[in-house]
């Protein structure tokens, strides 16, 4: 391996070993959390604390944070490998300047987002960050499988960061309002089955994705029939 099979490895350890043990562990304070909230409304006696709310909120913001975040990591590899690789800052410098201005203010906006207050400004830095984080993965050089999208850890990983996004911009309302609270509840089920997926998907795409000095060579093999002369 090269430096550049080692920054490829860089986006599944972070995976590995501190976004997906976040997942777990906010999944464990939402079911501790609607336990709590179910024996408050039977009036039954819990033994678990008051404080588990408080603890499933701030691990709900650190995951949201951790998952656009290596979202945003995941495709600067092969962005970053694109432009040096077929040498776009010389041949068209104003993509080199769009991608990484895209960057900066899809970075901003989900900062931002974090600290406001109104529905309607969360409702537009979510937007926003939504926005850009779509638009990055639409550029030339991420592995997307979009002949696969329904097995795409790439798809998978856009739509679970979205989520993300708006789970942040929801959080407020879900204390204000019992369809918020399902609505949250149904997406994040949602994202946890897509976080499982992109378990496997990972997994399966560091298998297929050749190392750099394999590349010529594996890249002239019949995909469609599976052979390489």
């Amino acid at each position: 391996m090269n430096t550049t099979d080692i920054f490829r490895l860089v986006h599944p350890a972070i995976a590995v070993f501190y976004v997906f043990p976040l997942i777990g562990i906010a999944t464990y304070f939402a079911l501790q959390t609607r336990q709590r909230r179910l024996a408050a409304v039977n009036k039954e006696k819990t033994k678990i604390a008051p404080v588990v709310g408080q603890e499933h909120v701030k691990i709900g913001r650190l995951l949201a944070a951790s998952v656009v975040g290596i979202s945003l990591l995941g495709m600067a590899h092969p962005l970053i490998k694109t432009i040096i690789g077929n040498n776009v800052w010389a041949e068209a410098p104003f993509q080199v300047v769009f991608i990484a201005a895209m960057y900066g203010l899809t970075i901003a906006a989900f900062i931002v987002l974090y600290q406001a207050k109104t529905p309607a400004w969360r409702g537009a830095f979510a937007t926003l960050s939504s926005m850009g984080i779509i638009i990055l993965g639409c550029q030339p050089g991420i592995f997307r499988r979009s002949n696969e999208w329904f097995i795409s850890h790439y798809y998978y990983g856009i739509v679970a960061a979205v989520l993300m996004v708006i789970s942040v911009a929801a959080l407020p309302e879900i204390y204000k309002s019992k369809a918020w609270r399902r609505s949250h509840i149904a997406l994040n089920v949602i994202a946890l089955l897509l976080f499982v997926g992109m378990g496997v998907t990972g997994t399966r795409d560091l298998l297929e994705i050749p190392l750099s000095w394999q590349e010529p060579v594996v890249y002239q093999c019949d995909f469609a029939n599976k052979t390489c002369e």
